[in-house]
């Protein structure tokens, strides 16, 4: 016995053949804990571990009689004749449909695993978006082939020819690929969106020019499904997608602008814009966030109700919110501790030949000051979700 077994295992094929068993052994005994767990809530307790026990013997009893089998070994009577027994009838139709439902159910869940085990890195980068939007493509592409083959499959093992099926089916895709045309034209957008990565899962992205905006939470080869500003969910065929703006590819650009009067000397405000751009770009809280150094652009504008001045800061991607709300807060406060004033609305009214200027200030008892205001640490940090595009919906 001892002598058979070291040379039955000593021969390649044999090992082959354990390892295959021992797929197929595996991948029904997942499908029967499957179908085990559906109807476990209907049954008692000691009813379901009952079950529970008696497939897993059967599964590694059936497992031992078939590698038997496969050994040769008839010195083991009862297990090698069932084992023979086992194997005569997986050859059946219905013993081969089971073992394709077995596998294809293993196959299917083994995609799910490896899927989740694919976590994009947390720090946001042309890498993780790539990652997160491929991630969902090929789990479903994957899915959707597993389906298939299995299907044609199970149908080769019900006797039925899957040749001349197929061929049916084709004239058939054929037939509604013409009147479905925008479907081929979606997925045909969605494959080259993804090979040339123009966007991915997390850009914030502005489609066709229009009010629809958001955060791309999903992408595959049909759709693009993006959350608005107010929570809603815009879901567009990827074929109706003719221009996209993408807020978030590679970095990202914080224009920072500041309004003064008229009456406000230009040449001290100018210095002060620049002394803020420079302390937040040293700020150890913001300086990983900064790409370059601040580009102080100067005047950009006269405009009816004040002077423009305008620095440009290049950041990462999806941090220049934050760091356009920390500006806006620094900038109030150094302009208040120079006493320079930020325009506030003003309107004019003639009465006859002569007119009367009205102008909306502050008196100095209401006016606000730098008093107990620190402009290097703010009160609440600033949040780094996105600003709602122009015209989007909030």
């Amino acid at each position: 016995m001892w002598e058979q077994l070291q040379t039955q295992f000593a021969k390649p094929q044999v090992w082959i053949g354990l390892g295959l068993t021992l797929v197929v052994a595996y991948a029904l005994y997942r499908f029967g804990r499957t179908l085990l767990r559906r109807i476990e809530p209907h049954l008692s307790r000691p009813l379901s571990l009952g079950l529970r026990v008696v497939w897993t013997l059967t599964v590694v009893v059936g497992w031992l009689s078939v590698a038997t089998h496969v050994a040769y070994l008839p010195n083991v009577p009862v297990l090698f004749d069932l084992g023979q027994d086992i194997m005569g009838g997986f050859r059946n139709s219905a013993g081969q449909t089971v073992v394709i439902v077995a596998l294809a159910l293993i196959a299917w869940n083994f995609v799910g695993l490896v899927s989740r085990r694919v976590v994009p890195d947390q720090e946001f980068n042309r890498r993780s978006v790539r990652v997160q939007t491929l991630k969902g493509a090929v789990e479903s592409t994957l899915k959707v082939a597993i389906a298939i083959v299995s299907v044609i499959a199970g149908l080769q093992a019900l006797g039925i020819n899957a040749n001349s099926l197929l061929a049916g089916v084709s004239v058939l895709g054929l037939a509604v690929g013409f009147g479905a045309q925008s479907l081929v034209r979606d997925v045909f957008t969605g494959f080259f969106i993804l090979l040339e990565d123009q966007y991915g899962v997390g850009d914030v992205i502005t489609v066709n020019g229009g009010v629809l905006s958001g955060g791309v939470e999903k992408l595959n080869l049909r759709v693009t499904t993006l959350r608005a500003m107010d929570g809603t969910v815009h879901i567009i065929p990827n074929g109706q997608i003719n221009t996209v703006s993408v807020s978030s590819k590679d970095w990202s650009r914080v224009v920072a602008t500041v309004d003064v009067t008229y009456n406000a000397n230009v040449d001290e405000a100018l210095k002060v814009l620049e002394r803020v751009s420079e302390e937040i770009y040293k700020d150890e809280e913001w300086n990983g966030f900064f790409l370059e150094a601040p580009e102080q652009q100067g005047v950009t504008q006269l405009a009816p109700d004040g002077v423009t001045l305008r620095a440009l800061f290049k950041v990462q991607p999806k941090s220049q919110y934050a760091i356009g709300r920390e500006f806006n807060r620094r900038i109030k406060i150094a302009m208040d501790e120079r006493g320079i004033e930020i325009p506030s609305p003003q309107r004019g009214v003639t009465f006859g030949d002569r007119p009367l200027e009205i102008r909306l200030v502050r008196s100095p008892e209401t006016r606000g000051g730098p008093e107990g205001q620190d402009r290097t640490h703010a009160p609440v940090k600033p949040a780094l979700t996105r600003e709602p595009e122009e015209g989007e919906l909030t």
